[in-house]
């Protein structure tokens, strides 16, 4: 089950929309959808995850905990709607599909996916474009 949930006060809009893109993502890696919890906050709510859990004090604007047992996919996804907001200034894309990119990037990286190395960073890109463009087939 996909469920979404706010720390700030972001509301989700096409919330089915994108649960039926996340399952067809998940369905297309070929696992299973277990519990998969995002959470939406802040900056600050982010940072202190960041900080707590990862020792990393910086801002960030996605943070993973995966709980997967074999190819069911469990986790919590934490996403700053602060940073998705500013990178999609960054980038020039709009806020959905910036968004889409984080959430594609929270599932992949629970169906194994790394970003660690610059081959690594290569290959999770190249699968966020490719799901964006399931959902945003104009870009």
């Amino acid at each position: 089950m996909i469920d979404f949930y706010s720390e700030n006060n972001f509301v989700l809009e096409q919330k089915e929309q994108l649960i039926d893109w996340l399952q067809g993502l998940i369905k297309e890696e070929q696992k299973e959808e277990g519990d998969l919890e995002f959470i939406f906050c802040s900056d600050d709510y982010l940072l202190g995850i960041n900080v707590e859990f990862l020792q990393h004090d910086t801002l960030t604007d996605i943070i993973t905990f995966d709980n997967s047992l074999g190819s069911q996919l469990h986790g919590e996804i934490y996403i700053s709607t602060d940073r998705v907001q500013d990178n999609a200034k960054q980038f020039k894309v709009p806020f959905k599909e910036e968004l889409a990119r984080v959430l594609a990037h929270g599932v992949l990286h629970l169906c194994g996916y790394k970003d660690k190395s610059e081959k690594d960073v290569e290959k999770m890109r190249e699968r966020e474009e490719y799901y964006i463009s399931k959902i945003y087939p104009h870009k």
